[in-house]
């Protein structure tokens, strides 16, 4: 590499006296898991889970624990976010009796093992941990996991998205965003538009945003291709994926899907929404999907394909295209997370489940 001095001073970046890195030009590493560790104190703590519905009163306390790493990495004023940590969140909990008498006071825990920048379009796993695992413990940790669950989700993607927009340092990358160039002399005078001009300029002006921004929309879109085996009939393979309850079994989420060509579908508790566009019993299914992290207007047709080469073995032919490289929040790894979700949280848990392995 040329040093400073040497060579053609064109493709060398000069190192400046006051240390500025111009534009964020240069490659910059910020360390966010104490500013990880607020943020998320600031979020969960003291937060009313029931407050007497069902004469149960729940509530979080503080952040326990926090490990793992946190980082922004900044090149080319690009934001790139990286993490894997694991949180424990401490709760406490009371049941009472009809007339406001306490039955039992409790203490636990919630335990987020994993959350990582591979799998920000995902919620992640959350276990509810108690001390008292009797009757009416028991009852207590069922209730917290149901009602907070959401809750405490919901705030970790608060998180998510504000490390996706830069965390700690989002407010120093405003400040260093380029000033818009003043007028040059010769610019100082504008011409006269009349309202006729106006008018046309406005309308070409709206014409051309909506056409860069359909061609905007089909940028940076792939597909994903996957054959996969089973032991079993195309038309169970088919039911199974075109039933709710069994979706509900297989993913552990929630899952309503219309039996109907133009019906809607909501999967892994509404992360994933679309429409049936075609049905096959036992040969065909497309389907519309959208994840809820992905760019307003942004849409993926879904296409598998079962074939039976012999009998009890059935082969699925998946073609999932226009899927975004990024989604809202900058994270470059859907296309990755989405075949990885296929493979593992559907065809893999398909064959666990009901037992249709290779």
């Amino acid at each position: 590499m040329a040093k400073y001095g040497e060579g053609d001073k064109r493709w060398i970046v000069e190192e400046r006296p006051d240390g500025t890195n111009v534009h964020n030009w240069h490659w910059s590493e910020t360390n966010c898991l104490e500013w990880s560790r607020t943020f998320f104190t600031n979020l969960l703590s003291n937060l009313t889970i029931l407050n007497g519905e069902g004469n149960l009163f729940i509530k979080t306390t503080t952040i326990r624990n926090l490990n793992g790493e946190a980082y922004i990495n900044i090149r080319k004023g690009k934001i790139i976010p990286g993490y894997e940590i694991s949180l424990t969140l401490s709760w406490e909990g009371e049941a009472r009796d009809s007339d406001g008498k306490s039955l039992l006071k409790v203490n636990g825990t919630v335990e987020i093992p994993y959350i990582s920048d591979e799998n920000a379009d995902e919620d992640p796993e959350l276990r509810v941990i108690v001390e008292d695992e009797g009757p009416i413990g028991k009852r207590i940790k069922d209730a917290m996991f149901s009602k907070g669950k959401l809750l405490i989700l919901e705030k970790v993607r608060v998180w998510v998205q504000s490390m996706a927009k830069g965390g700690p340092v989002k407010e120093e990358l405003d400040t260093k965003k380029p000033l818009p160039q003043p007028l040059n002399q010769n610019q100082n005078c504008a011409p006269v538009v009349t309202a006729a001009n106006a008018s046309v300029k406005k309308e070409d002006k709206v014409a051309e945003k909506k056409k860069a921004k359909e061609k905007e929309s089909k940028k940076g879109r792939k597909s994903i291709v996957l054959t996969e085996r089973f032991n079993c009939r195309a038309k169970d393979l088919y039911e199974i994926l075109m039933d709710e309850n069994r979706w509900k079994g297989f993913t552990q989420s929630n899952a309503r899907i219309s039996k109907e060509v133009g019906g809607e579908i909501s999967i892994f508790d509404g992360s994933v929404t679309g429409s049936n566009l075609e049905l096959q019993e036992a040969k065909l299914i497309v389907q519309r999907w959208r994840f809820g992290s992905w760019i307003d207007g942004v849409q993926s047709q879904v296409r598998l394909v079962f074939e039976e080469p012999e009998p009890g073995v059935t082969v699925v032919k998946l073609t999932h295209t226009d899927v975004p490289e990024e989604d809202r929040y900058g994270n470059a790894t859907v296309v990755e997370n989405t075949e990885r979700g296929w493979r593992e949280l559907i065809f893999q848990r398909i064959r666990a489940v009901f037992g249709f392995g290779i």
